[in-house]
């Protein structure tokens, strides 16, 4: 009796608590299909009393919300191909090859992670204004095309490589680059995906630097270009709602496509980590 009321405590609390997750997405997406100004009715109405895709069809017509979608998915694709490249070759250097000053470099790199990203953004900015690239998506994407975050991830992964399998490759006359390319990567996907989710989510999602380094409103992301929507559209709750799910719907495709790979990096990481 005891159990089956601690189950069942347990699963109202968790049920509670993916409620009050759900419920606000699910509020944001009945908004965008309402007529215009229903949202800010009161009592607030959950559902719409006519479902239109209007206020869709404005932010790709008038407001050229098309660009800036292509421009957000365009800059994650990037950074998150860069990003994998760059942090799957560092992180296996670390954890398989032998070199000097490689456990020192390493705990010099964990060492940054303690340091706020927005304490390097203007050291950073000077530096890519001196190279020419504020207002350039190379503004955007050279910051991150590596991490210490992922390339401390990989290189955990990577640990679990056997080196039995890594020195078979070299006696049977492989190099360095063929045994990270046809060994090293294939074993590492399952954390690959997970770093490249994480990757790709905080690109799209990322408001801070873009505004910093992109001026052109041609070049604007979508987080950004939603926000100045607000001050000339505040009133427009139903457009600004159709915009908020074109900026989490990629992102939940995404998860939800990966989900397994996901979940599977997470698990092993943890076990082998």
């Amino acid at each position: 009796m005891k159990r089956c009321v601690q189950a069942a405590f347990i699963y109202g609390a968790l049920g509670t608590g993916a409620a009050a997750t759900v419920l606000p997405l699910l509020w944001m997406v009945s908004a965008s299909l309402m007529p215009a100004g229903e949202a800010n009715l009161l009592p607030p109405r959950f559902w719409p009393s006519t479902v239109t895709f209007a206020h869709y069809g404005v932010l790709f017509s008038r407001l050229n919300v098309g660009r800036y979608v292509f421009n957000s998915a365009m800059l994650a694709v990037a950074v998150t191909l860069i990003s994998l490249l760059l942090n799957s070759m560092a992180g296996y250097a670390f954890a398989k090859l032998r070199f000097r000053g490689r456990d020192g470099t390493f705990r010099l790199l964990l060492g940054a992670l303690v340091i706020p990203g927005q304490v390097g953004m203007l050291p950073l900015f000077l530096l890519l204004k001196q190279m020419g690239l504020v207002n350039t998506y190379w503004g955007v994407i050279i910051p991150g095309m590596a991490s210490v975050f992922g390339i401390f991830l990989v290189r955990q992964y990577a640990l679990s490589i056997p080196d039995s399998l890594l020195d078979a490759a070299r006696v049977d006359g492989a190099g360095e680059l063929r045994i990270y390319w046809s060994l090293a990567l294939p074993a590492c996907r399952p954390i690959l995906v997970t770093l490249g989710l994480f990757t790709f989510m905080g690109t799209w999602n990322d408001f801070l630097w873009p505004l910093v380094v992109l001026t052109g409103r041609d070049l604007y992301t979508l987080p950004v270009a939603l926000a100045n929507l607000v001050g000339e559209h505040v009133q427009d709750t139903e457009l600004m709602m159709a915009g908020a799910v074109l900026t989490v719907l990629p992102v939940v495709v995404v998860f939800m496509a990966l989900q397994r790979y996901y979940i599977q990096g997470i698990l092993s990481g943890s076990i082998k980590g």
